[in-house]
């Protein structure tokens, strides 16, 4: 019997499935690829997806063990897991995951190691939520805080009520600072402690190191605003903090340079000068930087055209890329960026509704809806319905390499 079709039966009586090095030729999307220190089977990333599911202490429910493990069985998948609080004080959403105690820690490994044993990767997803906080939803004494005095008029959180009074305080240099360091211990405790295969800073959505990069919030008057080097000083500072205690390799971010997904404020006029220094000064002080996750301009008015994030892709050259937004309907267009731009692609809806998404987008199989009701509710449940009871597709009669 042949290592292969020994690997294909021991797939079969798993429930997970094999891409062989045999097919030929192979989509660009299944292509393998290396990220930082991990080899993929494939281009097909679940995109980091906030649930709800943890304790109201931060502590991942057991639930969510089942959940990952379930998106880990194509071995060679790399799963980013969904956004993380650095610390309590960087908190203020109910239900949100942390990974600074150590009963978040055990539960964060019980997750990484259920998503190994199913040969594939998972990195963590950084967050500090700075003004896009709720107050009532902070610890007591916790300071709400940002890069300025600007409050958010919109309902940043689904389902919440528009804020009209939280006005956070101007972070000091010192807090600044702590923050940097805040980021590289949760870096260290995902990997060192709860076995991540690396970190994702979240640098997107108006989160807190992009309240620093955008000149329509960031209004202080201190190093680190004015010019674009100042006001990109915080993520590159976080960045070295991280890199210096988990590799640079295991480091990564997500941008969104054109908007963020509640529409809040509005954004620069031109992004392109804060991105292109951004990305040009992290490519040539962390040459072996795991990868560039970007959030596409997938938003726009019917008839419109969405604005390119390829000055990105130049500057970043061959170095992994991971483009996410709209491609949970667009399975042609995923296929022709990863096959054009040498890209990964990230999904968020299909993946949560579809756990075997590799396969189904392999072979064409119609992809299941998600129900949009349960995203994020109920919160701190353990109930399966629309988290871990979405069907696998019977792949039985036919392999991952499309034979018969």
């Amino acid at each position: 019997m042949t290592a292969t079709l020994l690997l294909h039966i021991m797939a079969r009586r798993a429930k997970w499935y094999y891409f062989p090095a045999s097919m030929s030729p192979r989509p660009a999307l299944f292509q393998s690829i290396k990220v930082g220190d991990i080899q993929l089977n494939h281009r097909v990333v679940l995109a980091p997806s906030s649930r709800f599911r943890a304790t109201v202490d931060g502590i991942p429910n057991l639930i969510m063990v089942e959940y990952y493990a379930q998106r880990a069985r194509v071995p060679g998948t790399l799963l980013i897991a969904e956004a993380t609080l650095i610390a309590r004080k960087a908190g203020g959403f109910r239900h949100m995951p942390g990974i600074w105690s150590p009963k978040q820690i055990a539960a964060w490994k019980q997750i990484t190691d259920a998503v190994h044993a199913n040969g594939s990767f998972i990195f963590l997803q950084l967050l500090a939520l700075g003004r896009t906080a709720y107050v009532e939803h902070m610890a007591p004494g916790d300071p709400f805080v940002s890069s300025s005095p600007k409050k958010v008029d919109t309902p940043f959180h689904r389902g919440a009520a528009p804020r009209t009074d939280d006005v956070p305080r101007a972070m000091t240099t010192d807090e600044i600072k702590e923050y940097s360091g805040l980021y590289a211990i949760a870096a260290g405790n995902a990997v060192h402690k709860a076995g991540f295969d690396g970190v994702e800073v979240h640098a997107a959505n108006g989160y807190l190191p992009e309240q620093f990069l955008w000149d329509t919030v960031n209004e202080r008057t201190d190093e680190y605003s004015g010019s674009i080097g100042n006001r990109a000083r915080f993520v590159l500072e976080l960045l070295e903090a991280i890199a210096a205690v988990v590799g640079p390799t295991k480091t990564a971010i997500r941008l969104s340079p054109w908007r963020h997904w509640a529409k809040i404020d509005i954004g620069m006029t031109d992004p392109k000068p804060t991105y292109s220094f951004l990305v040009q000064e992290i490519r040539d002080r962390h040459p072996d930087f795991g990868y560039i996750h970007v959030i596409e301009d997938c938003d726009v008015p019917e008839g419109s055209q969405p604005a390119s994030t390829d000055y990105i892709r130049e500057i970043w050259g061959k170095r992994p890329l991971i483009s996410a937004g709209g491609y949970s309907n667009d399975r042609e267009g995923a296929f022709r960026v990863a096959e054009e731009k040498d890209d990964l692609i990230a999904y968020s809806r299909a993946f949560i509704a579809n756990p075997d998404l590799p396969c189904r987008l392999l072979h064409g199989v119609p992809l299941l809806e998600g129900d949009e009701k349960k995203w994020y509710e109920p919160y701190g449940s353990s109930d399966p319905t629309g988290y871990t009871d979405y069907a696998f597709y019977d792949f039985s009669s036919v392999n991952c390499d499309g034979s018969p």
